[in-house]
């Protein structure tokens, strides 16, 4: 390509893709960018709209063949409504879903539109890690779920599994399914879903209960999505916790060697920088969870390994008398 950087702006890291990247490619990132800078979503964030008007113009070239040779040939720049055209938020910005309705030419949501309003619930969750000169950072959130819909009679709420990969929790799927009753939903997972989330389907089910999408985000090494988060529960016997060790455990680009501090007590959290998921230029982390376990059955010297300690435990002392 002969066009200068410096002299016209970078589409393909505006959207957050390697130049060349194909067309359901730019149109995932474009849905997921448009929604991230959306103003009607970024309401506290007065840089949004620029951005947002940015993300439509890198696409409005990119998708277009002759915008875009003329683009990569550094020739002048070409934004949504082609050279010469003014603003077409001028007059203000569409709602989010029927915006990309009509830039994508397609119907995105016709379950929403025909059927059920679709809500979110997220697991409430609190990570408490404990800073040491290790692996191990302080960090804290919590996420509480929404109020509940007031309860409706004579109704059953129902629940289907929906398994996604990586992949597609990143970027946002397409879920069709057929409820117990014979009716055809179909949904769109939210983009950087996650394992655990549950998606409500309002009033679908017979006598009008809600219907229930559990999202399972995981990969057979174990590992649970969460948006660009990654999480891992590591099992140590309480020797390993105690002593501090040397363990190896999974990544989504393989196995990499980690080292636990002494004194680790359940629920500890570690954390693999840069080893979570990667959308353009943002890659998450991979938080390993310290999970102590003790065997079923102890040997009769193990068992009175463990006596011993608890004599200890109740009596510091005793060790020197």
């Amino acid at each position: 390509m002969t066009h200068s950087p410096g002299a016209q702006p970078d589409y393909w890291s505006v959207l957050g893709l390697e130049p060349g990247a194909d067309a359901p490619s730019l149109k995932a990132a474009f849905r997921a960018q448009a929604r991230r800078w959306h103003p009607d979503l970024n309401g506290n964030d007065p840089l949004a709209e620029e951005r947002f008007k940015r993300v439509n113009e890198a696409y409005a070239v990119l998708s277009d063949p002759r915008r875009r040779q003329a683009w990569e040939a550094g020739g002048p720049s070409a934004g949504p409504g082609g050279s010469g055209a003014g603003d077409p938020f001028a007059t203000g910005f569409p709602d989010f879903d029927d915006y990309l309705d009509a830039l994508l030419g397609e119907r995105r949501r016709p379950a929403q539109e025909q059927g059920p309003p679709v809500e979110r619930e997220y697991a409430a969750e609190t990570e408490n890690e404990t800073e040491n000169e290790n692996e191990a950072e302080s960090a804290g959130s919590v996420t509480s779920s929404p109020a509940p819909p007031p309860p409706v009679q004579a109704s059953s709420d129902q629940e289907s599994l929906v398994e996604l990969s990586p992949e597609q929790a990143l970027q946002g799927e397409r879920v069709e399914l057929v409820l117990p009753d014979g009716t055809a939903v179909e949904v769109w997972t939210p983009p950087f879903a996650g394992d655990g989330w549950r998606l409500r389907l309002v009033g679908v089910t017979p006598g009008g209960g809600d219907h229930f999408l559990q999202l399972r985000v995981r990969t057979d090494e174990g590992l649970r999505i969460d948006g660009l988060r990654v999480l891992y529960p590591l099992e140590l016997s309480p020797a390993e916790a105690a002593l501090g060790c040397q363990v190896v455990v999974p990544t989504l680009r393989g196995p990499v060697k980690l080292r636990v501090p002494p004194g680790s007590s359940s629920g500890r959290l570690l954390r693999l920088r840069a080893r979570g998921q990667e959308w353009g230029e943002q890659r998450g982390d991979q938080l390993v969870e310290v999970r102590i376990v003790v065997p079923d059955v102890l040997a009769d010297d193990e068992a009175a390994l463990y006596r011993r300690l608890q004599q200890l435990a109740d009596d510091p002392d005793g060790g020197s008398r």
